[in-house]
């Protein structure tokens, strides 16, 4: 993989951070999901999202280096 590929998939990192920046968007209580409110179980998505993007950048970058 030559390394400017490498670069653009990092800007997948970027993500999560548009997804969880606005607040307002994501500041509701409905739909509820399993008991939990929308704020808190919309966060929490992001968890295992953001591990997954981070994985895919890192197995996309370690072979570039």
């Amino acid at each position: 993989m030559s390394k400017g590929s490498g670069s653009a998939v990092r800007w997948l990192l970027i993500i999560p951070y548009i997804g969880l920046l606005w607040v307002p968007f994501y500041n509701s209580r409905d739909p509820v999901l399993f008991g939990f409110p929308f704020f808190y179980w919309y966060q929490l998505l992001w968890v295992p999202v953001t591990a997954i993007l981070t994985y895919i950048v890192y197995r996309s970058t370690r072979d570039a280096d």
